[in-house]
């Protein structure tokens, strides 16, 4: 469903994505992770068709994110970490919105979008305007979008930051039923145990190149050792000391 062929991104003299491949199956939930400055929102970016890579290839459902951007776009959902939204929109406008562009029925919205507003407790502020929403309340929006679409790939920039506890945990189970219903996740997160728990493979970048790459257990037998009995958190912290 998504396949990277040696992407390279650069700015100036600054290589911020250095050769990069990798395949993800629908259904899968790829975990990529790595530290700050490391590639990893460039390279969610590039996916999303919002920035353009300088050498390499993008497919995403066999469409190139390059040369057939509209048809690509049509099936991605990408919720970045900083959330935005219409602020002159309410929030029940919005998700009405994001239905009418990517043309879901009339008949499914009128039921869905209560439903989903109230899986996510925004039923009371459903009318209001989302300039005064917070980020937490504008993440979740987002993420109510997504389900509503039901996309082919999801791509998310650390999609829990501002959210709550329970917030993350109802995410945390809506991120199984996507890639149940047959959608490759893409997950950016600093949160590695999310990561180890969720995700069926991970990626770890540093320096914008892929250092690592497999199932969570084929991972955390890479760092020094190999038993695959340290946790993912202190593999990273390893491989990318």
């Amino acid at each position: 469903m998504i396949k990277i062929q040696n992407l390279t991104k650069t700015f100036g003299a600054y290589k911020a994505v250095d050769n990069l491949s990798l395949d993800i199956a629908a259904g899968e939930i790829f975990g990529f992770l790595g530290p700050n400055g490391a590639g990893k929102t460039t390279t969610v970016k590039i996916l999303s068709g919002i920035m353009k890579p300088a050498g390499g290839r993008v497919l995403v459902g066999g469409y190139d994110i390059v040369e057939s951007p509209l048809e690509a776009k049509k099936i991605i959902a990408y919720i970045p970490d900083e959330p935005f939204v219409y602020p002159k929109l309410t929030g029940f406008e919005f998700l009405r919105f994001i239905g009418d562009i990517y043309s879901v029925p009339y008949g499914e919205q009128a039921g869905r979008i209560p439903e989903l507003l109230d899986i996510f407790e925004l039923s009371a502020v459903s009318g209001e305007l989302l300039e005064a929403y917070s980020h937490g309340m504008k993440q979740k929006l987002l993420i109510a979008g997504v389900l509503l679409r039901k996309p082919r790939v999801a791509l998310f920039d650390e999609p829990t930051v501002g959210l709550d506890p329970k917030s993350i945990r109802r995410f945390k189970e809506l991120l199984l039923d996507i890639a149940r219903n047959g959608a490759a996740v893409f997950m950016c997160t600093h949160i590695l145990d999310m990561a180890e728990k969720l995700c069926t493979s991970v990626g770890i970048i540093y320096r914008g190149s892929l250092i690592a790459k497999g199932t969570v257990a084929e991972v955390k037998k890479m760092a020094s050792g190999g038993s695959g009995g340290r946790s993912l958190e202190e593999v990273f912290l390893e491989l990318t000391e």
